[in-house]
């Protein structure tokens, strides 16, 4: 009974259980994940303040006066510029899902 529960588990947790990379790519192929891993923390601080201090820029500007292209452009390199921030911003490290967490929770039940 107890083969039965551990295949039961197994079967169970390689179902739900998907590794996927969670990298920060862009169109233009730039992974900012990979680019800062190799800066040190004064170089991610210094890029992330002239990212906010673009973004103050951008955000005071008059934008009745843009073209729809124009605006469409902003929109992206902001979103372009929130990527690359939260990359520089984030050190690395390992991220589990609630999920993820669960079934770790029950294995560790299951053999203790």
């Amino acid at each position: 009974m107890k083969k039965i529960i551990y295949l039961f588990m197994t079967t169970l947790m390689l179902s739900f259980v998907a590794f996927t990379s969670n990298a920060a790519t862009t169109d233009a192929g730039v992974n900012y994940k990979e680019y800062y891993a190799n800066k040190s923390v004064e170089e991610r601080n210094a890029r992330v303040e002239e990212i906010k201090a673009r973004v103050d820029e951008i955000r005071a500007m008059d934008k009745s006066d843009l073209s729809k292209t124009e605006r469409k452009e902003l929109r992206k390199e902001l979103r372009e510029l929130k990527k690359e921030a939260n990359a520089a911003a984030t050190s690395g490290g390992i991220y589990l899902s609630v999920g993820a967490i669960i079934i770790i929770i029950l294995v560790l039940i299951l053999i203790l």
